[in-house]
């Protein structure tokens, strides 16, 4: 499997992504905030409950004063279960909420963009986007932020308070900051950097996984089992190696945090034990200062933790950026044009040359002209690669040509809504797609209003409904992934019966009968005669036979028109449509 090329680093700047998505709920943000400021500060507090509990209450032998310290100790932890408990819940919500609003702008922009874009792009890289991706961005805002800023805060506040209850020690502690801070900054450069490439290496994964499992039957009949096991196991420890990379570095700069940090605190409780001992200090305030000096170190171990998911979550963020920055190449102008009503179905393609962006140099069509009159049913023959289905491509719209003009009822269909556009036709492709649902569903995708009389008597005409009735639950029977439970030509005949529910004015059918029996051939034949009464019909076939009673017959080769006819005429001249014909008819008709 071919490896993408290594990616840029990612910036903290990326973070910038999750900003609007916490602004739309600000006054959740400042409630976590006013929580975790609070939380910060009573923890703080705990320090001075214990100088007291000790000094006041131990040290003075005095119940009433003992019990006193010990209330407030408890009056303090009280508070702070509480504030926390509301930072936690604040937080966490925000973290789903905005993973949630985040998933679903992407999958928005995901299934805007144009055809183009897919060519070239990996689904299970865009899944893992999706989820991996936008997981991280969730562990981020839903916890690690908060826990940030708190450790943040906690850590200049115990150093505040170090310095409050002996400036000696504080400075002793001071002195190692500057030596624990390089490491810190120096570790999370790098982790940044092996962030990015580690969640790469789990696209790949997803990819490669996606890719397999989507054509699982082509494996299977190939015996491709043992490369596919040993290439995925490939990538598997690619992605290994790199997670562990990682994670050498964050362990790296634990050893170092811990050892440097708490190395400093020993370090200063030895000398003041000394003062203790010396009577310089008293016991009260040396265990206060302790419990700081606890607190600036496990947070300052924490920092460096968090540290690290900030970097992941910078790598996920410009990722994220990434598939966001893409922009549809097919869009409505600022102001679409109109169609006429009611829609007669006039098509007109004016010298229209267009190559595929991941073909350049290669014409699919080249100085292409050809016009449909309202009603008329055309069909496009030729050779493979003649550019036969990219006549329907283009009147779709997923693409755009380079040069000339494709008008429909002779407006220019660059100027109109694409919605607006496709809402005008109604396609059958080759190998249709049967959705995760029940045949219902599948058959009203184009006009999810459709009553249930209206999705039978669409089955009915696509000779659809006996196999559909005969299924466990009928029509309620789930489909399964991309249609697995019903045959190829079942496939087909739902996809038909979904362009007739659709009711088109203009019907795209791209070998529409391709995967049929004689017998289903015949009966969908006949329901697509009574269907393209009145409306324009384009078919694309390489069965002459299903095309032989075509008003019109455009024969294509090298993305041009080489003759146009019906079938006796073009099977009496010598060209390549009486070729194609003997071949598969055996001999000229």
């Amino acid at each position: 499997m071919t490896l993408p090329p290594k990616p840029a680093r990612a910036k903290l700047t990326s973070l910038r992504l999750v900003l609007p998505y916490l602004r739309a709920y600000a006054w959740r943000v400042a409630g976590a905030s006013v929580s975790l400021i609070v939380a910060a500060a009573l923890v703080l507090g705990l320090g001075q409950g214990v100088r007291r509990l000790i000094d006041d209450g131990f040290a003075s032998g005095g119940a009433a004063q003992l019990d006193r310290a010990a209330l407030t100790m408890f009056a303090i932890v009280a508070a702070l279960a509480f504030a926390t408990c509301a930072r936690y819940f604040l937080v966490s919500w925000l973290g789903e909420r905005v993973a949630a609003d985040l998933r679903r702008d992407v999958f928005n922009r995901v299934i805007a963009l144009s055809p183009a874009y897919f060519e070239t792009a990996r689904t299970g890289d865009i899944l893992s986007r999706l989820t991996a991706d936008i997981s991280v961005l969730q562990a981020l805002v839903g916890s690690a932020i908060s826990q940030g800023v708190r450790n943040a805060l906690m850590l200049v506040g115990a150093f505040a308070m170090l310095v409050i209850t002996s400036a000696k020690l504080a400075g002793i502690i001071a002195i190692v900051l500057p030596i624990v801070i390089g490491p810190l900054i120096w570790f999370g450069r790098r982790e940044k950097r092996q962030s990015r490439a580690a969640q790469d290496r789990v696209a790949d994964l997803g990819a490669y996984a996606e890719e397999t499992i989507a054509g699982l039957r082509t494996v299977q009949a190939f015996t491709h089992e043992p490369v596919d096991r040993a290439q995925f196991s490939a990538t598997v420890e690619r992605s290994v190696a790199t997670a562990l990379q990682r994670v050498k570095t964050r362990a790296s700069l634990i050893l170092v945090v811990i050892l440097l940090g708490f190395g400093a605190v020993t370090f200063a409780l030895w000398v003041g034990g000394r003062d203790v001992i010396g009577g310089r200090m008293t016991g009260g305030e040396l265990s206060a200062f302790v419990l700081y000096a606890v607190i600036l170190a496990t947070n300052g171990a924490t920092m460096s933790e968090i540290w690290g998911d900030v970097q992941r979550a910078a790598g996920a963020a410009e990722r994220l950026l990434e598939l966001l920055s893409e922009s549809p190449t097919i869009t409505a102008p600022p102001v679409p044009a109109r169609l006429a009503r009611p829609v007669r179905g006039r098509i007109f393609f004016d010298s229209v040359t267009f190559e595929y962006p991941t073909r350049p140099g290669q014409n699919a069509l080249d100085d292409f002209s050809l016009t449909v009159e309202p009603g008329e049913t055309v069909a496009l023959v030729g050779p493979s690669g003649a550019g036969k289905t990219t006549v329907l491509g283009l009147l779709l719209r997923f693409y755009d040509p380079q040069s000339g003009t494709i008008r429909l009822d002779g407006t220019d269909i660059a100027t109109l809504d694409p919605a607006a556009l496709r809402g005008c036709l109604g396609l059958v492709p080759q190998d249709p797609m049967i959705f995760s649902a029940n045949a219902w569903d599948n058959i009203r995708f184009g006009r999810p209003d459709a009553s249930d009389a209206e999705v039978r008597a669409a089955a009915e005409a696509a000779a659809a409904a006996e196999f559909l009735e005969e299924l466990p639950n009928g029509y309620d029977t789930f489909l399964g992934a991309k249609g697995v439970m019903l045959s190829g030509g079942q496939r087909q005949r739902v996809a038909i019966a979904r362009a007739i529910l659709r009711d088109p004015k203009v019907l795209l059918l791209d070998e529409a009968t391709s995967a049929l029996d004689a017998e289903s051939e015949q009966a969908v034949q006949r329901a697509l005669t009574v269907l393209a009464k009145g409306r324009t019909t384009l078919v694309v076939a390489h069965r002459l036979a299903t095309v032989r009673r075509a008003d019109r017959i455009v024969v294509m080769d090298r993305g041009r028109i080489v003759a146009s006819g019906t079938h006796d005429a073009l099977s009496r001249e010598d060209g390549l449509y009486a070729r194609l014909a003997a071949l598969q008819f055996g001999a000229l008709v």
